[in-house]
């Protein structure tokens, strides 16, 4: 099995290279979406943010009001800390579950664990490989002012809330280019995973010889 983590600023083009590597024949495990599992109405993890950050986290229905507690963490790193070390570990329990079930439907699959905050939370050293989607932080502010309809100081607050790009490049083992346009990302993508398939073809020689 190999295990890659996927990574990239908000905006900078990783959800692309992501759906691209799941239709190559990746298992792509999504970090994000464990993250909303781990806080879903009734779960353990639901409560203790409530308990956490008080009842104006939630919606009408009981659910979790995301923009409400977005406005909480992103003006309070300290804040965004204490909901860090709520969330954090159920989603890596969770991604550890995923792998293991990956795995056994599939020995020699491609793992691919697509984590928005790799670097931010100490994981780089986790995985075969590191790949990072890169565009500069201030092609994604521009992203996601047009794209995403974002005001200009939410979207500097949210990529200044990430890890720098010099950081995400410092454990990249493999670098895409997100500056480009989707088909461009695509195509980088796929020279990637014939390395992956070439990689993985001459270590099972080597193992069967």
């Amino acid at each position: 099995m190999q295990r890659i983590g996927l990574t990239g600023g908000i905006a900078a083009g990783k959800s692309v290279a992501a759906r691209r590597l799941a239709a190559s024949g990746a298992v792509v495990v999504d970090h994000d979406v464990l993250a909303r599992e781990a806080v879903a109405p009734g779960s353990a993890g639901l409560a203790a943010v409530v308990e956490e950050f008080g009842g104006g986290v939630l919606d009408p229905a009981g659910a979790l009001d995301r923009p409400a507690l977005a406005r909480v963490v992103f003006a309070d790193p300290a804040a965004r800390a204490r909901l860090d070390a709520i969330v954090h570990p159920v989603v890596r329990r969770l991604a550890a579950e995923r792998e293991a079930a990956a795995a056994t439907a599939q020995p020699g699959a491609v793992v691919v664990h697509d984590i928005p905050l790799l670097v931010e939370t100490g994981q780089a050293d986790r995985f075969h490989l590191v790949v990072v989607v890169h565009a500069p932080a201030v092609l994604r502010v521009e992203r996601l002012v047009r794209l995403r309809g974002m005001s200009r100081a939410d979207a500097e607050a949210r990529v200044a809330a990430q890890a720098r790009d010099e950081e995400r490049l410092a454990v990249a083992d493999v670098v895409l280019d997100g500056t480009g346009g989707d088909a461009d990302l695509q195509r980088e993508v796929d020279a990637l995973w014939d390395r992956l398939v070439a990689e993985r073809t001459a270590e099972e020689a080597v193992e069967g010889g």
